[in-house]
This record gives structure tokens, sequence and C-alpha cells, in this order.
């Protein structure tokens, strides 16, 4: 039985694309946070692993055959795979907000199986062609910047906006770069992580902020702790995006905003609750979500890579073998210059 932290290989039978589905052959994984936290602390807020679970989520490949039906793709079509499949019958669906459909069938989510395998049925209306120049790379990392361009999205960034993006992780470094794409004048990317803010700048952000040096303390590398809000106060930002997960963040990132802001919430904390400083929110009547994944934003993510508009290919730090994904996973806790470790299943 594999427990916490622990990988094992195993060996499977090739699926088999049942109606609607293809049998797509992965080519590349991307490594996300979400496989991080599921790998070392078997949880994501309420949702808990409670038995073994392939990670990865962020895939692209080369479809290898087609179920009964398939009707829009062919055998050999290289596609990115948005890892949701709704359910298409429930409210949310019917309404447009798939995202938030109760019984998606998500990559990597228990109790289902993700894509760090060589083969993985997926159904045709979620698996989406790939241009010839987009590499396989990027293909897989069109998912994490679905993720950026919902945020923005629900923002509602508007051209001349000032936008703070607390967190320089592979999400807010696409953040970044999608909302100067959007229109925004000024993008304003914190970490504590400072050896990340010089590819923040390479991504989009007009300025950086090193908020591992808080006022009063000597220069370096060391983190005002998970407690501790960082010093951002006084920015006047219209937008705030946080996507680092970091409690501490959220509040100064809401600090940093001008009255009639709007604050979005991206990153995931492994913890069930995170406190909010609402009387802040209250007296700048600072309109405050979250997001949950994201909806109808493949065919906008495509563009963008194919356009070159946004560069994925420039977020990827190392590439990793099947038998190589427990190193993968590591990556990022280990050098937090590794930002997008892929995982070839192939090699």
């Amino acid at each position: 039985m594999v427990r916490l932290g622990e990988i094992e290989i195993e060996e499977r039978p090739v699926p088999e694309p049942g109606p609607g589905q293809v049998l797509v052959e992965v080519s590349a994984v991307g490594v996300c946070g979400s496989d991080v936290h599921w790998f070392t602390e078997g949880r994501i807020g309420e949702l808990v692993v409670d038995g073994p679970l392939v990670l990865g989520h962020e895939a692209a490949g080369v479809v290898t055959a087609l179920g009964p039906g398939v009707s829009r793709l062919s055998v050999g079509q290289r596609v990115a795979l948005e890892p949701g499949v709704p359910c298409r019958r429930c409210r949310a669906c019917r309404t447009g907000h798939y995202n938030l459909c109760p019984d998606v069938r998500f990559f990597a989510t228990p109790p289902v199986d993700g894509a760090f395998a060589r083969y993985v049925v997926h159904d045709e209306d979620f698996a989406y062609p790939l241009p010839d120049h987009v590499s396989d790379d990027a293909g897989a990392l069109l998912e994490p910047l679905s993720v950026a361009i919902w945020a923005t999205w629900k923002a509602g960034i508007a051209v001349g906006d000032r936008v703070l993006v607390t967190g320089a992780g592979p999400i807010g470094l696409l953040v970044a770069a999608v909302a100067r794409v959007a229109g925004a004048v000024e993008v304003i990317v914190s970490d504590t992580q400072p050896a990340r803010l010089p590819l923040a700048k390479k991504m989009g952000a007009t300025s950086v902020i090193d908020v591992s040096r808080a006022p009063g303390t000597a220069p370096g590398p060391g983190s005002p702790g998970p407690g501790k809000a960082v010093p951002l106060g006084g920015l006047d930002a219209d937008v705030l995006i946080e996507c680092s997960g970091a409690a501490a963040a959220l509040e100064a990132g809401l600090r940093g905003l001008r009255g009639g802001a709007r604050a979005v919430v991206v990153g995931m904390s492994s913890e069930s609750h995170t406190p909010v400083p609402l009387s802040l929110l209250q007296r700048k009547e600072i309109e405050l979500t979250g997001t949950f994944r994201y909806a109808n934003t493949y065919p906008a993510a495509i563009a963008l890579a194919s356009s070159g508009a946004v560069h994925l290919d420039e977020l990827v730090t190392g590439h990793y073998g099947l038998a190589q994904v427990e190193a993968a996973l590591q990556a990022g806790r280990r050098d937090p210059l590794a930002v997008k470790p892929v995982v070839l299943p192939g090699t």
C-alpha cells in the first residue's frame, strides 16, 4: 500500500476509449502545486486522499485511438487535455459554469487518477488540437495558463489598470503575462523568493517587490513568516490577484488596494480556513472573490500561446522521466528557481 510521500510505478493495461473518448499517448505533464500538496500533505482544504492516486493534470499528448462516435479528432493529432470533464446535466453546467459541476471528473483529484502515465483516455470535447509550432511542454502548460486567464476574467482587468500579483509561482507569473495582454498598464509582482522576481519581469511584470525584506530587517532571503503581513500598503492598485495561497500575502495585498478595488483569490492553501480583514473590505468597499479552476478558457489559452503573446516555454525549468516523478515533485522545494518541472512519461 502506497503511503503519504511515497511513489510507486505500476504497470497497467492500456485503457480503451469509450463512446466519445480518445486514447492519448501522453507527451508532457506539468507538475502543479496541487500535485505537491497531494504528495506531501495528502489533502487540499477539505479534499483528502484516502488511497493510491496517480498525480498530474497538466497534460498534452498524441491521439492514438478513437472511441465510438468520435468525429472531431483523428489518430496522430497532437492535443492538449483540459483535465476536467463535467456532467453537462447539472445547473452549473447548463448555465455555463461547468467548473463548478459537483460531479466533474478531474485528473488527479481523488478518486480520479491523473496523467503521470503513458496513456490516458479522455473525452473528445475536452481534447484541443495543438498548432504544430506549439511545443508539447507549452501544450501541457495551457492548463495553468487557463487558470491565469480565468483569474484575469474574474478580476475584470481593464485597459490602464494597475494590478498587484502576490506570488511569483507559475500561476502568478502567468497572471502577470495575461494581465499585460489584457491591458494593465502596470503589473506589480511580489514574492518572498527574490530569485523568482527576474523571471516575473521577463514574463510581463513592470515592477517587482521582494517582500522578504520587511521594514526593520536586514536584506536577505528570509521570509517574514506565515503569520506576519508583508508591506504592500500604499500601492493603490486597482486589482489584486493573490496567487501564493499564503494568508499573510492576502492581507498585505488587500492593504495595497485603493478604495473600490477588486481582489481575486487564486492561490490555494492546504488549510480549510483563511482569515480575512473584513473591516478593511467594508471600509474600502473592496470586491473580493475566489476562483475555482476555469471554464471555456482553452481556446483563448491556445490563441495566446500560438501567437507568442505568452511564452509558456520560458517557465519550464527541468524535464523528468516517469521514474523520476518523486524528484519532479520535490524540485520546487529544493530549488526556488525550479518554477515548472515537466514530466515526460515516454522517457
